[in-house]
């Protein structure tokens, strides 16, 4: 019969591996999200200008799940609503928009903001400077202005996206 002892020394350099091991896991959890970086310019170009316009006057509008009007709008039903005033077509889904676009490295004025699990965009919100966005948040709320500095939306954020310059 074999007996097998473990020694201080041996002890010590588990707990190191397995701290390594955690260690390695987070950063690699912290490596997949993008960064949450904004550029606000001075001036915006007509189609910014017509994008953050529409998605203000959308402030107070009912959450409405599928909705495109001001009567009711989704998340992606404003973004839809907003472009669209500007003359820009957007699919209807936030993953589909998510999908189609182009996307920024710094989110400007009229981008949109994508946020959901796993590289799966599930909510969009329009940024419209300041660290803002317009968004519908969701079934008995309105539609309104976070601040996108929160820790939910850094945690969950998936990337921006706007129209071809």
């Amino acid at each position: 019969m074999a007996f097998s002892y473990t020694t201080a020394a041996d002890r010590s350099g588990q707990a190191v591996r397995w701290l390594a091991l955690f260690m390695l896991v987070l950063l690699a959890g912290c490596a997949g999200r993008p960064t949450l970086e904004t550029r606000d310019t001075a001036s915006l170009s007509m189609q910014q200008a017509l994008i953050v316009s529409t998605a203000r006057n959308a402030l107070g509008a009912p959450y409405q799940w599928g909705g495109t009007t001001l009567r009711g709008l989704d998340c992606s039903g404003l973004a839809l609503l907003s472009y669209r005033t500007a003359g820009i077509a957007l699919p209807r889904t936030s993953n589909q928009q998510f999908q189609a676009l182009p996307r920024r490295d710094r989110a400007q004025p009229g981008d949109l903001l994508f946020f959901g699990p796993r590289g799966r965009a599930t909510h969009v919100g329009i940024y419209i400077g300041n660290q803002r966005m317009v968004h519908a948040p969701g079934t008995g709320r309105t539609v309104r202005v976070s601040d996108i500095t929160k820790r939910y939306w850094r945690h969950h954020f998936l990337g921006a996206a706007g129209p071809r310059s």
